[in-house]
């Protein structure tokens, strides 16, 4: 993994914690918010952040920060498939 990378992880998950700071206590983001929030560009630059965007919620997830939810219920990280919502620990 380059520098560039890890900064742009450690970016997206300072996004994550920042954005579910802002809402409501029992809000969740999409991934696809915190990859928004951290590319630079005007186009779909985002979309290419946005599987470094889970695994920066999945790394969140390990750090006892934030939930990983489907259908509004948790599920594990390793065992998500498809659209996730991302929420702080309840």
């Amino acid at each position: 993994m380059t520098d560039s990378e890890r900064r742009a992880d450690r970016q997206l998950e300072r996004a994550i914690l920042e954005l579910l700071e802002r809402r409501a206590p029992t809000a969740t983001i999409c991934p696809s918010d915190a990859a928004r929030a951290v590319c630079t560009g005007d186009d779909d630059g985002w979309r290419a952040l946005m599987e470094p965007a889970r695994r920066a919620a999945r790394r969140l997830v390990e750090a006892g920060e934030v939930e990983i939810t489907q259908a509004g219920r948790v599920v594990e990280p390793a065992k998500a498939r498809g659209p996730i919502r991302i929420r702080r620990v309840r």
